[in-house]
């Protein structure tokens, strides 16, 4: 079959095999389409079709996978310093798992719909949301580099942000005790501190001065530093993981961690798993890790720290942030009232009156 007319392509032989070509904006494109004529014949219509309706991609973009657009994001923030990258990639592991190695073209609303299903079993809505949020930016940056111009919807999820997780402390107890021993002392610091998941994974020495009794972190997600004080368990915490600085290389010599917390010398990674198993062993399951910085929160609040203190330790930036990790329960609300109930009786007869518009009311 042969032909030069722009609109309609061409078929030609070269050696045994099929190829086809077709005009794009004004350039040829050539294509292999394998051994027979009628085979040839359908792609080139196929393609023909794509580029009358707009939709035409072209051979070599339909080979890009979900890695490809994953791997592009991440180089794209790191050149550009974003936060959180490390935490990014983490949530990036279950897509991977699931559309890695698929052609960026195959993925659409349906598939991302079942992925949310099976997601659903093993983590909460805004975990989901992390991912498919990382997702979403990749091929919003494709679309924007010219890569790939798809346009997938990847819903969000509805985010229970004031969740009612915490941990008394014989529970909390309970989780450490069946954890594996690298992460009991990561999950003690958060306990005390009511920091971040990220920024325990990355605490390097450097930002820990143990003459000052003191981490300071340069920068942390709210875009600010801030000071640590390192008092009591916690300064024993400390002092106990500069201790375990030094772990063994996989051929035998000894080195040390950079990481204050860190696991044969790395970073702690993906510990869902036994995060998982500690909380059934301990009689706690569904608890969330998250769960531990709301129970900061609360710990502090209960101990009589004030609103501005506390959310210096914890880093959080706003106040309104900050309420709705400090959950108040129904045993908070009974002490209260207690309380209040003990004030009134404590009170003299004359205080007891109270002025209203004009007229007295006696308690």
């Amino acid at each position: 079959m042969k032909g030069l007319i722009r609109g309609q392509g061409r078929i030609y032989l070269r050696g045994k095999k099929y190829w086809i070509a077709y005009y794009v904006r004004g350039k040829e494109q050539r294509e292999s389409a394998g051994y027979k004529e009628a085979d040839a014949k359908k792609l080139l219509k196929v393609r023909l079709g794509e580029i009358h309706s707009g939709k035409f991609i072209g051979a070599e973009k339909e080979r890009i996978t979900v890695n490809n657009l994953l791997d592009s994001l991440i180089i794209h923030l790191d050149n550009r310093d974003a936060r959180s990258v490390a935490s990014l990639i983490s949530h990036l592991k279950p897509i991977r798992e699931m559309f890695g190695c698929d052609r960026a073209i195959d993925i659409n609303g349906q598939r991302i719909e079942r992925y949310i299903v099976d997601r659903k079993k093993y983590a909460a809505n805004a975990t989901i949301n992390r991912g498919l949020g990382g997702l979403k930016q990749a091929f919003n940056l494709a679309r924007k580099q010219g890569l790939l111009n798809l346009d997938i919807y990847i819903p969000k999820l509805k985010e229970d942000n004031a969740r009612q997780g915490f941990f008394e402390k014989e529970e909390f107890d309970a989780v450490v005790l069946a954890l594996p021993e690298y992460l009991k002392d990561f999950m003690r610091f958060a306990y005390e501190t009511g920091w971040r998941k990220g920024e325990i994974v990355s605490l390097t020495w450097d930002l820990v001065d143990r003459s000052a009794k003191e981490i300071r972190l340069q920068t942390s997600k709210n875009g600010t530093g801030r000071c640590l004080p390192l008092e009591g368990e916690l300064l024993d915490l400390i002092e106990s993981r500069w201790s375990a600085r030094k772990f063994k290389s996989k051929n035998g010599e000894v080195s040390i961690s950079p990481l204050v917390f860190h696991r044969e010398g790395g970073a702690v990674g993906d510990y869902r798993k036994a995060w998982r198993k500690a909380c059934d062993k301990a009689g706690c399951p569904g608890k969330l890790v998250h769960d531990i910085r709301r129970t900061a929160v609360r710990n502090m609040t209960r101990a009589g720290v004030t609103e501005t203190v506390a959310m210096s330790i914890t880093g959080h930036k706003t106040a309104s942030m900050f309420q709705r990790y400090n959950i108040t329960n129904s045993d908070d609300k009974r002490k209260a009232l207690i309380a209040t109930q003990e004030h009134i009786k404590s009170l003299s007869p004359e205080e007891k009156v109270v002025s209203i518009k004009g007229g007295l009311l006696k308690s």
